[in-house]
C-alpha cells in the first residue's frame, strides 16, 4: 500500500517533543515563540504569529483588517473551504471567481470585475504550492484604487483592497524570486498533518512591513486575538508579580502549543532537504508523464519555484465517472489518490448560498478529470515507478 500524505516524522521531532514534555511547557511559550522567529527569518519578514490552523490565521487576520457585514472578499471557486469560510464566519459576503480556463488559478480578468466599492480584500490560493501571479493581482488592484473605502486605520494603511494569501500549500515557495510570505500583504500557511511541514495541527499569520503599520502592534492584536483578548499570555503572566491581565475584548481561542511548535521547529531544520526531495519526485513523474495524453501543472518556471505540495493532473477526455473509476482502479493495486479540488459552488453549504456550478465552468472543467498522485518524502524511488507504472497500466486499460 503507498499512502497518499502520511507525515514524515523522525526521531528529530520525537527527541524535541520529549524535550518540550519534560520541560514542563506545553502550551503556548518559549518553543512557539522560537518557532515563530525561525519562520520569520525563513520567510524573510520581521513577524510571523503562530496559530493552531491556516483557516484561524485567514480569520484572524480578516478580523483585524475591520471586515465584517456589509463587506465583500474575494476568493476561488476552486479551493478548500478553508480559504472561504473565514470570510462567512466574520460576517462578509464571499465573491466566489472562477479560474482561467486550462488553470488552477483565478481568472485574474474575472477578479478586476469582481472588484466593488464593497471590496476590503482578496484571497488568492497559492494551490499545489504554486503561487499566484502577484504582480498582475497588485496592478489590478491599483487600477482600482478609487473604488476603495477604508474603514478602519490599517486598511487606511494601505488604500486598496489588501491581498491575504491562502498559502497552506506554499511554505518555500518562490515568485519572482521572492519567498511565499513576504509577497502578499498578509499570508496565511498551514502545519497540518499533511502539509510539506507538519505540527499535526497548526497554522501562522506573516506580513509584509509597510509604512504606518508598527509590527509590534500588529503582532500583538494577532496574539489578543487568538487568547481570548487576554493582554498576558502564560509566558508573559510568569514574571514575578505578573499574575494580573486584562480581556481587552472577548475574542478566539486559536494559539499554537509548545508541543506543536516543537515539532515544527526540527522539520525546519529538514526542511531544505524536504524540498529537494519533493522537487526530485515531481521530475520523475513529469518524466514518465510526458508523453501520455494528460495535462500536469507545471511546478518550475523561470517565474515560479513551487514547493511541491500536491501532484495535479488531469487525464484529457475523461468525465467524472472515468475519473472516479480511475481511482477506485489505483486503489486497487494499492495507490491512494485524491482529488484537489470539488469547487466549493458544488457543495452543499455553499449551494445554500446562491452559487451554481454552472457559473464556474473552468473550474468544474479543472475537477472534472483531475487527479493527484502521492507526493511525500517517505517516498522511494522504487514507490515512484511503481506508481508510474501503475499509472499507465490503469490508464491503457481504462481506455479500452
Amino acid at each position: 500500500m503507498i499512502s497518499f500524505s502520511p507525515p514524515d516524522i523522525t526521531q528529530a521531532e520525537i527527541d524535541e517533543v520529549v524535550d518540550t514534555l519534560k520541560s514542563g511547557w506545553i502550551t503556548t511559550g518559549p518553543k512557539t515563540k522560537l518557532f515563530e522567529k525561525q519562520l520569520a527569518q525563513f520567510c524573510h519578514t520581521s513577524k510571523v504569529c503562530c496559530l493552531n490552523s491556516a483557516t484561524a490565521a485567514l480569520e484572524l487576520a480578516l478580523y483585524l483588517l475591520g471586515v465584517g457585514p456589509g463587506d465583500e472578499v474575494i476568493t476561488s471557486a476552486y479551493t478548500y473551504t478553508a480559504s472561504c469560510s473565514p470570510i462567512i464566519h466574520v460576517g462578509a459576503t464571499p465573491i466566489l471567481v472562477d479560474v482561467a480556463p486550462g488553470s488552477f488559478h483565478l481568472d485574474y480578468e474575472k477578479v478586476s470585475q469582481a472588484i466593488t466599492n464593497k471590496t476590503k480584500v482578496i484571497i488568492p490560493v497559492d494551490l499545489a504550492g504554486v503561487m499566484c501571479d502577484y504582480e498582475r493581482i497588485f496592478s489590478i488592484l491599483d487600477e482600482k484604487k478609487s473604488l476603495f473605502s477604508p474603514s478602519n486605520a490599517i486598511q487606511e494603511a494601505f488604500n486598496r483592497v489588501v491581498v491575504l494569501a491562502d498559502a497552506a500549500h506554499a511554505l518555500g515557495a518562490f515568485y519572482k524570486d521572492q519567498i511565499a510570505g513576504s509577497v502578499a500583504d498578509f499570508t496565511a500557511f498551514s502545519f497540518h498533518a499533511v502539509k510539506n511541514l507538519t505540527t499535526a495541527e497548526g497554522g501562522a499569520l506573516t506580513w509584509k512591513d509597510r509604512d504606518g503599520l508598527d509590527n509590534e502592534f500588529l503582532y500583538h492584536e494577532i496574539q489578543l486575538l487568538s487568547l481570548h483578548g487576554q493582554s498576558k499570555d502564560a509566558l508573559a503572566k510568569t514574571t514575578l508579580g505578573s499574575w494580573e491581565y486584562d480581556i481587552v475584548y472577548p475574542a478566539y481561542k486559536c494559539n499554537m502549543t509548545d508541543i506543536m511548535a516543537s515539532i515544527g521547529l526540527a522539520q525546519l531544520k529538514r526542511y531544505p532537504q524536504l524540498l529537494e526531495r519533493r522537487r526530485e519526485i515531481i521530475g520523475m513523474y513529469d518524466t514518465a508523464f510526458k508523453d501520455l495524453p494528460v495535462s500536469v501543472l507545471q511546478h518550475f518556471t523561470e517565474i515560479y519555484q513551487s514547493s511541491g505540495h500536491l501532484y495535479l493532473l488531469r487525464l484529457n477526455g475523461y468525465s467524472v465517472q472515468q475519473r472516479n473509476d480511475f481511482i477506485i482502479k489505483m486503489a486497487e493495486v494499492g495507490i491512494a489518490t485524491n482529488v484537489h479540488y470539488k469547487p466549493l459552488p458544488m457543495h452543499t453549504a455553499y449551494k445554500k448560498l446562491g452559487f451554481d456550478i454552472k457559473d464556474f465552468p473552468n473550474a468544474y472543467n479543472q475537477f472534472e478529470n483531475e487527479i493527484t498522485l502521492p507526493l511525500h518524502t517517505l517516498l522511494s524511488n522504487k514507490d515512484i515507478n511503481l506508481i508510474v507504472n501503475f499509472f499507465a497500466d490503469v490508464f491503457q486499460r481504462s481506455k479500452k
